[in-house]
Protein backbone atom coordinates (compact mmCIF):
# COMPACT_ATOMS: atom_id res chain seq x y z
CA UNK A 1 0.00 0.00 0.00
CA UNK A 2 1.39 3.40 -0.93
CA UNK A 3 2.16 5.83 1.90
CA UNK A 4 0.49 9.21 1.81
CA UNK A 5 2.67 12.22 2.58
CA UNK A 6 1.37 15.67 3.47
CA UNK A 7 2.50 18.13 6.09
CA UNK A 8 -0.02 19.12 8.76
CA UNK A 9 -0.07 22.69 7.45
CA UNK A 10 -1.04 21.34 4.02
CA UNK A 11 -3.78 19.22 5.64
CA UNK A 12 -5.16 22.23 7.47
CA UNK A 13 -5.29 24.26 4.25
CA UNK A 14 -7.15 21.40 2.60
CA UNK A 15 -9.65 20.76 5.39
CA UNK A 16 -12.25 22.92 3.70
CA UNK A 17 -12.05 20.83 0.53
CA UNK A 18 -12.93 17.45 2.06
CA UNK A 19 -15.73 15.50 0.49
CA UNK A 20 -17.11 12.56 2.48
CA UNK A 21 -18.63 9.82 0.37
CA UNK A 22 -20.71 7.34 2.40
CA UNK A 23 -20.33 3.76 1.18
CA UNK A 24 -20.52 0.41 2.93
CA UNK A 25 -16.94 0.68 4.20
CA UNK A 26 -17.08 4.46 4.88
CA UNK A 27 -14.57 5.82 2.39
CA UNK A 28 -13.26 9.36 2.38
CA UNK A 29 -12.16 11.07 -0.81
CA UNK A 30 -10.14 14.26 -0.99
CA UNK A 31 -10.59 16.74 -3.81
CA UNK A 32 -7.69 18.84 -5.00
CA UNK A 33 -8.18 22.61 -4.77
CA UNK A 34 -7.47 24.37 -8.06
CA UNK A 35 -4.67 26.51 -6.61
CA UNK A 36 -2.73 25.87 -3.42
CA UNK A 37 -0.37 28.40 -1.95
CA UNK A 38 2.46 26.23 -0.72
CA UNK A 39 4.47 27.10 2.37
CA UNK A 40 8.07 26.04 2.62
CA UNK A 41 8.28 22.75 4.54
CA UNK A 42 11.32 23.95 6.48
CA UNK A 43 9.73 27.05 7.98
CA UNK A 44 10.12 25.62 11.50
CA UNK A 45 6.42 24.94 12.00
CA UNK A 46 5.91 21.98 9.69
CA UNK A 47 4.84 18.73 11.29
CA UNK A 48 5.10 15.95 8.72
CA UNK A 49 3.13 12.71 9.03
CA UNK A 50 3.46 9.70 6.75
CA UNK A 51 0.99 6.82 6.95
CA UNK A 52 -0.90 4.31 4.87
CA UNK A 53 -4.21 6.13 5.47
CA UNK A 54 -4.91 9.71 6.57
CA UNK A 55 -8.23 11.39 7.26
CA UNK A 56 -9.04 14.97 8.18
CA UNK A 57 -12.27 16.27 9.70
CA UNK A 58 -12.88 19.97 9.09
CA UNK A 59 -15.66 20.14 11.69
CA UNK A 60 -13.59 18.78 14.59
CA UNK A 61 -10.14 19.85 13.38
CA UNK A 62 -8.84 16.31 13.99
CA UNK A 63 -6.43 14.65 11.59
CA UNK A 64 -6.01 10.88 11.93
CA UNK A 65 -3.22 8.82 10.37
CA UNK A 66 -3.24 5.01 10.52
CA UNK A 67 -0.86 2.29 9.42
CA UNK A 68 2.91 2.48 9.79
CA UNK A 69 2.78 6.08 10.98
CA UNK A 70 5.97 8.12 10.86
CA UNK A 71 5.99 11.62 12.34
CA UNK A 72 8.68 14.28 11.93
CA UNK A 73 8.62 17.58 13.80
CA UNK A 74 11.98 19.27 13.08
CA UNK A 75 11.20 22.41 15.12
CA UNK A 76 11.21 20.25 18.27
CA UNK A 77 13.65 17.65 16.90
CA UNK A 78 11.03 14.91 17.29
CA UNK A 79 10.81 11.70 15.26
CA UNK A 80 8.17 9.09 16.07
CA UNK A 81 6.63 5.87 14.85
CA UNK A 82 3.27 4.36 15.84
CA UNK A 83 0.31 2.40 14.52
CA UNK A 84 -1.92 5.51 14.70
CA UNK A 85 -1.53 9.25 15.24
CA UNK A 86 -4.17 11.88 15.84
CA UNK A 87 -3.49 15.60 15.69
CA UNK A 88 -6.08 17.67 17.58
CA UNK A 89 -5.47 21.07 16.00
CA UNK A 90 -7.74 23.03 18.35
CA UNK A 91 -6.21 21.56 21.52
CA UNK A 92 -2.71 21.53 19.98
CA UNK A 93 -1.98 17.96 21.02
CA UNK A 94 -0.87 14.80 19.27
CA UNK A 95 -1.91 11.34 20.45
CA UNK A 96 0.22 8.47 19.18
CA UNK A 97 -0.99 4.92 19.86
CA UNK A 98 0.08 1.36 19.14
CA UNK A 99 3.72 0.46 19.78
CA UNK A 100 4.86 4.09 20.02
CA UNK A 101 8.54 5.01 19.78
CA UNK A 102 9.65 8.64 20.04
CA UNK A 103 13.16 10.01 19.65
CA UNK A 104 14.02 13.60 20.61
CA UNK A 105 17.61 14.84 20.74
CA UNK A 106 18.92 11.36 21.60
CA UNK A 107 16.31 10.78 24.33
CA UNK A 108 13.67 8.16 23.67
CA UNK A 109 10.35 6.96 25.05
CA UNK A 110 8.36 3.82 24.26
CA UNK A 111 4.80 3.01 25.28
CA UNK A 112 1.42 1.93 24.05
CA UNK A 113 0.02 5.48 23.99
CA UNK A 114 1.92 8.76 24.14
CA UNK A 115 0.28 12.18 24.17
CA UNK A 116 2.39 15.19 23.19
CA UNK A 117 1.14 18.56 24.44
CA UNK A 118 2.66 20.93 21.89
CA UNK A 119 2.41 24.20 23.84
CA UNK A 120 3.88 22.64 26.98
CA UNK A 121 6.48 20.52 25.16
CA UNK A 122 5.41 17.63 27.40
CA UNK A 123 4.94 13.91 26.77
CA UNK A 124 2.49 11.73 28.71
CA UNK A 125 3.07 8.02 28.14
CA UNK A 126 0.99 5.02 29.19
CA UNK A 127 1.84 1.31 28.80
CA UNK A 128 -0.16 -1.71 27.74
CA UNK A 129 -2.12 -3.38 30.54
CA UNK A 130 0.29 -4.74 33.16
CA UNK A 131 3.20 -3.27 31.20
CA UNK A 132 5.64 -0.43 31.57
CA UNK A 133 6.77 2.64 29.68
CA UNK A 134 10.47 2.82 28.89
CA UNK A 135 12.42 6.06 28.64
CA UNK A 136 16.08 6.57 27.93
CA UNK A 137 17.53 9.99 28.72
CA UNK A 138 20.95 11.34 27.90
CA UNK A 139 22.29 13.02 31.01
CA UNK A 140 25.07 15.60 30.80
CA UNK A 141 27.72 14.79 33.39
CA UNK A 142 30.21 17.61 34.07
CA UNK A 143 32.73 15.09 35.49
CA UNK A 144 32.46 11.98 33.34
CA UNK A 145 34.62 9.00 34.19
CA UNK A 146 37.21 8.03 31.62
CA UNK A 147 36.11 4.39 31.52
CA UNK A 148 32.50 3.25 31.50
CA UNK A 149 31.45 1.39 34.62
CA UNK A 150 28.82 -1.29 34.89
CA UNK A 151 25.52 -0.29 36.44
CA UNK A 152 25.29 -1.15 40.14
CA UNK A 153 23.51 -4.38 40.92
CA UNK A 154 20.18 -4.11 42.65
CA UNK A 155 19.95 -6.08 45.90
CA UNK A 156 17.38 -8.84 45.87
CA UNK A 157 14.11 -7.70 47.41
CA UNK A 158 13.03 -9.79 50.42
CA UNK A 159 9.91 -8.27 51.97
CA UNK A 160 9.68 -10.56 55.02
CA UNK A 161 13.34 -10.82 55.97
CA UNK A 162 14.57 -9.27 59.20
CA UNK A 163 18.12 -8.06 59.68
CA UNK A 164 20.44 -10.52 61.44
CA UNK A 165 21.92 -9.31 64.72
CA UNK A 166 25.63 -9.77 64.98
CA UNK A 167 27.10 -11.31 68.13
CA UNK A 168 30.34 -9.91 69.53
Amino acid sequence: MKSSYLSISTWMRRLSSILIIPVAASAIAFTQPKQIQSQPANDGRALTVRAQVQEANSQTGVITARGNVEMFYPARQIQATAAQAQYFSRERRIVLSGNVYILQQGNSIQGETVTYLIDEGRFIATPKANGQVESIYLVNDPNPTTTPQAAPTTPQFKPNSTPQKSVR
